[in-house]
């Protein structure tokens, strides 16, 4: 894998305390919540895009695309915070509780069981690769 530069680092690690005081304190129906989760969750899915890998390994190419998924549905449950919060489509309120209240919180966990699975079986295959060297 691609290793990160010491500010690639910083803004993954500020993205990633941003998402959790972003979800953190939208129970607390901060208005500014959605925003700070969704800004922290786009610099760590464009740190995790920049950080590529290089080798042959299939395993670890088809692992980064599912990495990658996961990024996505952290922007996605983002998406559907600042809908819940703020209700830009105009829908009847069936189908808002439906399609669109509180369901952030079921890709917010998709996508964290995703990246925690990635990241777990990613760096087992670097490790195998590196004894294989």
């Amino acid at each position: 894998m691609k290793q990160l530069s010491k500010i690639q680092n910083i803004v993954m690690l500020i993205g990633a305390i941003l998402m959790v005081v972003g979800s953190g304190t939208f129970i607390f129906q901060w208005i500014a919540a959605p925003w700070i989760y969704s800004v922290g969750a786009v610099a760590f899915a464009y740190i995790q895009y920049e950080q590529a890998y290089e080798g042959r390994n299939i395993t670890i190419k088809r692992l980064r695309r599912i990495q990658l998924a996961g990024d996505a549905f952290f922007v996605l449950a983002g998406l559907m915070m600042i809908e819940d919060k703020f209700m830009f489509i105009k829908l009847d309120f069936l189908y808002y509780v439906k399609y669109i209240h509180n369901n952030w919180v079921v890709i917010l966990l998709c996508a964290a069981i995703i990246e925690m699975y990635t990241t777990h079986r990613i760096n087992n295959e670097l490790n195998k690769e590196a004894k294989k060297l």
